[in-house]
């Protein structure tokens, strides 16, 4: 792999100063796709004949950071850029630059300009405006692309690669780069499907959601609702759990909560919420485990719950029998703070200690964990 890394490299500045050198055309986009083969890109396509040549919109669903370039070794299409700074790089890349910054809107005026003159190559638009493995479903579509003509035309792509995941969640397009190069090979295969005209009086929110289904049938795969958005904020989620201190991310296997067997058949979402009461019930001992839940149902967050109920937002009778026993004690005037803060909410006084002592070293280095992790999560509040 690094040996391939290595030769591709080199080879890829040839390949790049080829496509910057000859003029856009047949011959231009057969030389290229001959030499990215070296660079271990393979192209298929299926059903060639089906694109429409009066067709100035394509709507492709989104896999990896280099789909336009792929969809380009095929047919002239211009991919508008819309994150990043312009400069060199924006254009090395292969995206098409409006200088337009400002809303969605301006960009769909902008993008009906550019379609209005014939010579224009066609716009190839991704609305799911991020990019997903390709295996389990659609990113729900953005309504702006089509807006812009009453027309399009949607391209299932799907791409395969030995060894390595596909498109990894959170990497650059250098990363992607760099594992494509260090590869044995990635196929990119590209369907074309006839094209979707719009119906007599139909919003562009319908229209985006008929050509969602149309793909997402081609592809094998569900029509989501979930936008670009809730994949960035799953992310920073994921990215806030993971630098958290004994995160039950990073915990070793022998140390996370097994499912109860009366949880078999029960739906993933209440699943979730157990899962995480449970940790919110480590946190905070005292507070009974039905007002978690009821919390948790709302926030569907570990943190904003544990805050609420230390804010006194959600009112409760603690539990006495298992209060004081995970959270070390306050000094009087954090006490004495809490108390008038809080209200009714009880603060744990004893600092957290096992009920017995483990016979097991793996049990008694995991009751540290837990002490340790209780003591973080004071601090933390």
């Amino acid at each position: 792999g690094l040996c391939l890394l290595i030769l591709r490299l080199f080879i890829g500045i040839h390949v790049f100063l080829v496509s910057c050198a000859l003029p856009d055309s047949v011959l231009r986009r057969f030389i290229v796709r001959v030499m990215c083969s070296v660079l271990g890109l393979f192209v298929r396509q299926t059903d060639p004949h089906l694109r429409d040549v009066n067709v100035r919109v394509y709507i492709a669903n989104h896999v990896t950071q280099f789909d336009h370039n792929v969809i380009n070794l095929l047919t002239s299409c211009n991919t508008p850029a819309l994150n990043g700074a312009p400069g060199f790089m924006c254009w090395s890349r292969g995206f098409m630059e409006l200088g337009v910054t400002g809303s969605r809107a301006e960009l769909v005026e902008s993008l009906k300009v550019y379609s209005s003159h014939r010579e224009n190559p066609p716009l190839l638009l991704f609305p799911e405006e991020a990019a997903t493995n390709g295996r389990a479903g659609l990113l729900r579509f953005s309504s702006w692309p089509f807006s812009v003509l009453d027309v399009v035309q949607p391209v299932a792509l799907q791409v395969q690669r030995p060894l390595i995941t596909v498109s990894v969640a959170d990497s650059s397009w250098i990363t992607e780069l760099l594992w494509t190069f260090f590869v044995p090979f990635t196929v990119y295969q590209v369907r074309w499907m006839p094209s979707v005209p719009r119906r007599a009086e139909e919003l562009s929110e319908d229209f985006a959601l008929r050509v969602q289904e149309l793909l997402a049938m081609e592809l094998g795969v569900v029509s989501t609702r979930l936008t670009a958005a809730d994949k960035t904020e799953h992310m920073k989620r994921l990215r806030h759990t993971s630098l958290l201190p004994f995160a039950p991310g990073s915990q070793p296997l022998a140390a996370r909560p097994r499912m109860p067997s009366s949880l078999t058949g029960v739906a993933p979402e209440d699943v979730q919420i157990t899962a995480m009461a449970q940790r919110v019930k480590e946190v905070l001992p005292h507070v009974p485990l039905e007002v978690i839940r009821v919390d948790l149902a709302q926030t569907n967050c570990v943190d904003t719950t544990i805050a609420n109920l230390l804010e006194g937002r959600v009112p409760f009778f603690p539990e006495s029998k298992e209060a004081g026993t995970d959270l070390p004690a306050p000094s009087a005037s954090q006490a004495a703070a809490a108390s008038g803060i809080q209200g009714s909410v009880a603060v744990p006084s004893s600092k957290p200690a096992t009920k017995q002592f483990a016979k097991s070293p793996v049990e008694r280095h995991l009751s540290l964990q837990e002490r340790k992790r209780a003591l973080y999560d004071y601090a933390r509040r």
